[in-house]
């Protein structure tokens, strides 16, 4: 039993060393002719309990559970990069420690703890396993367990009273199950803006501690009390939920721009416009958009035979960044025939803007934007308008909360919670069709999706010959109330690539209650299709009240 037991041992080992298994069974095998032993094999399950019991703990994740992958070239990538890994990884400890060894000074007479030398060493870690978490969520995530028998070079400098006393960490042992998530994905090489670790549970760490020569980790009653210090600092740290956050690409670089809040408008009137038809009038309108936006522009109605038209009309517009954004009035004449003729405008920084503050403005109508145009000197009549930028509520706080109240002042733009939690007030509903998957055609698979809401239509660019399309594609619905008894119909359809019109499939459809996506602040879930085998489409959607 005892031979049976060290080659299993040798065996499960041969993946913590990074030795090829035919290099361990070759040396296992002259190792035991050399001294005149015949090898003995003998299958896992005739082996008793505690032989089992013994030969568990050392068993790599991929070997116990199906779900972790083998990741040798993981090990060998790493084993390649540890030298550069080792320098990189010296100023994050040091960082990380700096104010673990703050909370020490001053107590105990300690006045001041420093590293001499920092190395974590020649051996590296080996990952005894790797599994890949599937979420709805822009990020990957891995699990893995990691142990490491290092060699590290580590020395501190211990400063008490008129002592300097050097402590040195030696034989280190660390066993850790580590959760690595790299979000949000973007696309920008190299596609993940930062590496977000955390632990899932207490690592188990084993070390000693050499002072003045000697191992103090020998001592009774020591050694327990410092690994159960070092362990409750760790989790302090970085015990989920707790994580530790390594940025790749600069967020502000790559990040997609996302609703803020709602610029409300209202195009009062025009005073002495040009005149620009044959008869001495002009019929006015004005068109209203954001730069950075891509949206059509907002139209008010037209006002025949008019040089100082009033319209009274409202509108809201939706605003991402209001550094930056610039709110452009254009006037034109409407012709019947031909292209419209521009009689003026006018541009407004956002930034001008208080919050929930009404703007009323007068201004000239200019020609263009260019300051030094003599033709800005024209006098081309006058556009009066007001602004009130209403930003929206924090992502925070769960309209789910009855006791969160909430008031804005009397601008016609108020949001509130009632006492029984429902919420009122206007609001913004985000629809992000991410994908659909196994959804397949009878005669073709071009599939696009449409989504249908309050008679409105709108929908994704078509992907040629694929079963499980992506479209990543948002849409947005301003309302003057939380959709709170409606539906949205989303259903998944496939044309033709030519003669678009001589045929059209349906690939399944799916309907979602919005009170969920009210009550909630946000959903984020894969439906299955309606009338389709397999099909599924995933949904993200979001409701923002201002």
């Amino acid at each position: 039993m005892g031979k049976s037991k060290l080659c299993l041992r040798t065996w499960v080992l041969a993946d913590f060393q990074s030795i090829s298994l035919l290099e361990i069974q070759k040396f296992s095998i002259e190792f035991l002719f050399r001294f005149g032993i015949d090898p003995i094999t003998r299958p896992i399950h005739e082996l008793d309990t505690c032989s089992l019991l013994d030969l568990l703990p050392e068993m790599p994740l991929w070997l116990k559970n199906p779900d972790y992958e083998r990741v040798d070239w993981l090990n060998k990538v790493l084993s390649d990069m540890w030298p550069y890994l080792d320098k990189a990884a010296e100023d994050i400890i040091k960082s990380t420690a700096k104010p673990i060894f703050a909370e020490y000074i001053g107590k105990y007479q300690i006045k001041s703890i420093e590293f001499v030398s920092l190395s974590l060493g020649t051996l590296r870690p080996v990952i005894c396993g790797l599994k890949v978490y599937d979420t709805n969520e822009k990020e990957i995530v891995l699990e893995t367990a990691i142990r490491w028998a290092g060699n590290p070079n580590i020395v501190l400098l211990i400063k008490l009273l008129s002592l300097q006393i050097t402590v040195q960490l030696v034989d280190l042992q660390i066993h850790a199950a580590l959760r690595i998530s790299l979000k949000p994905l973007v696309p920008t090489f190299p596609c993940f803006t930062n590496v977000v670790a955390s632990l899932m549970e207490k690592p188990d760490v084993d070390f000693g501690m050499e002072i003045l020569g000697g191992d103090i980790m020998s001592i009774p009653g020591l050694y327990r009390y410092v690994q159960e210090t070092i362990k409750r600092q760790v989790a302090i740290l970085y015990h989920w939920p707790q994580t530790l956050e390594i940025p790749i690409l600069d967020a502000s670089t790559v990040a997609i721009k996302k609703p803020v809040g709602i610029l409300h408008v209202k195009v009062v009137r025009a005073i002495k416009l040009l005149r620009k038809d044959i008869l001495g009038t002009s019929d006015p309108y004005v068109k209203l958009s954001l730069t950075g936006e891509r949206l059509p522009s907002k139209k008010t109605s037209i006002k025949k035979k008019n040089l100082n038209p009033e319209w009274n009309e409202n509108f809201k517009l939706i605003v991402k960044d209001p550094d930056s954004q610039v709110l452009r009035l254009q006037v034109f004449d409407w012709d019947k025939v031909g292209t419209h003729d521009r009689l003026g405008m006018q541009m407004v920084p956002l930034k001008l803007l208080t919050p929930y503050d009404t703007k009323e403005l007068t201004l000239d109508l200019l020609k263009d934007t260019n300051i030094s145009d003599s033709q800005n000197k024209k006098n081309r009549g006058k556009i009066e308008f007001e602004l009130t930028f209403v930003p929206f509520r924090e992502d925070s706080i769960k309209f789910s909360d009855p006791s969160v109240a909430y008031s804005r002042k009397e601008s016609g733009t108020d949001g509130a919670i009632l006492d029984n939690g429902t919420p009122t007030g206007a609001g913004l509903l985000l629809v992000m069709v991410h994908g659909a998957e196994d959804v397949d055609g009878e005669r073709h698979s071009n599939p696009y999706a449409l989504v249908l809401f309050r008679g409105e239509k709108k929908k994704t660019k078509m992907m040629k010959r694929t079963r499980d399309p992506l479209w990543n594609e948002e849409f947005q619905f301003m309302l003057e109330e939380p959709p709170l008894h409606e539906k949205i119909h989303i259903e998944v359809l496939s044309k033709r690539s030519v003669f678009h019109f001589l045929s059209k499939e349906s690939l399944g459809h799916v309907e979602i209650n919005l009170a969920d996506v009210v009550h909630n602040g946000r959903i984020n879930e894969k439906y299955h299709l309606i009338n389709s085998r397999n099909g599924t489409i995933h949904v993200e959607m979001k409701w923002q009240t201002v």
